[in-house]
């Protein structure tokens, strides 16, 4: 019986962990994944997580790692299947065994939606990503594609324009479906090529992203635009499917928690991009999982 079970091994569940260590929790951390850092294992170099400009993505994944695996969190490979309550605590079932703890901190994070493209995965991290907040920087002065049309597409093409030599934004439809006021802004913004009724069916390029091939769903042409980056936000999944026993959930699967993890099942905490959340990023993901141990420790104080 551990006082906590971190599921997940991403910045959040990490942080959680090493937290929960120097309280002096009894702590394992379960996750489906062989290697620790979750999807910043991913980005070629992490440009803003304070005091380590320039690190690549799997390089911070592995300090989390190590952190917390020196400080003696217990690692446990296994795909969580439920979550129920017992008389003293949690039972977390995976197909590998059991394990029992007083609380639990879901950490699973969530997973991009792609665009299943040629291409799409051999060049992410050289020049496909997922997150214009986190790669934006690299690309001042280029020529980039951003693919979506909601709040996050919109946003994304508003900030790569301050940035880029030119954005050319392509949507499968003939309408954005984000805010009116991010529509007017992209609209007006002379930085911004609007594509719509269009699809990305190939990024090509020798190491890194040189170009992408565009098709036109009304007159089935294909073109080619000449681009350094391509920034695909068609929306989140969070790591929540086929669990059974999860806390209330929202409509789109992620988990409904409060600043300090707190859900609507007492003991059990949520952290990081699995949770109800504005902001995603590795800062943000830390900071929930320190809060989770907050909540941890006084929940096992009766407080």
């Amino acid at each position: 019986m551990y006082d906590v079970a971190i599921i997940g091994s991403g910045p959040a569940g990490l942080t959680a962990a090493i937290y929960a260590k120097r309280a002096g929790l009894t702590t394992i951390v379960i996750s489906a994944s062989p290697v620790t850092g979750g999807q910043i294992l991913n980005t070629y170099e992490v440009d803003n997580y304070p005091g380590l400009k320039g690190i690549s993505g799997l390089e911070l994944g592995h300090k989390f790692g190590d952190h917390a695996i020196e400080l003696g969190a217990e690692f446990a490979r296994g795909r969580i299947q439920s979550v129920s309550k017992g008389k003293n605590g949690f039972k977390l079932a995976t197909k590998k065994g059991d394990y029992e703890a007083k609380t639990v901190v879901l950490a699973m994070g969530s997973s991009n939606k792609k665009l299943g493209c040629k291409g799409e995965d051999e060049l992410c991290g050289m020049g496909v990503s997922y997150c214009a907040t986190c790669d934006g920087a690299f690309f001042k002065d280029k020529t980039v594609a951003v693919v979506g049309g909601g709040d996050v597409a919109l946003e994304d093409a508003l900030y790569m324009s301050k940035l880029c030599k030119k954005v050319y934004l392509i949507h499968r439809r003939d309408e954005f479906r984000g805010a009116a006021v991010l529509q007017e802004q992209v609209k007006n913004n002379s930085n911004i090529e609007i594509i719509y009724n269009s699809t990305v069916s190939s990024i090509d390029g020798n190491g890194k992203v040189e170009s992408i091939i565009v098709n036109d769903k009304i007159t089935g042409e294909a073109h080619t635009l000449y681009v350094e980056g391509v920034f695909i936000a068609v929306g989140t999944s969070p790591n929540t499917t086929g669990i059974v026993g999860l806390p209330e959930c929202d409509g789109a699967g992620y988990i409904v928690a409060q600043e300090m993890g707190t859900t609507s099942i007492p003991g059990v905490f949520a952290a990081g991009d699995v949770r109800t959340k504005a902001l995603r990023q590795v800062i943000t993901a830390c900071a929930d999982g320190a809060n989770c141990i907050t909540s941890v420790q006084n929940y096992l104080a009766g407080l």
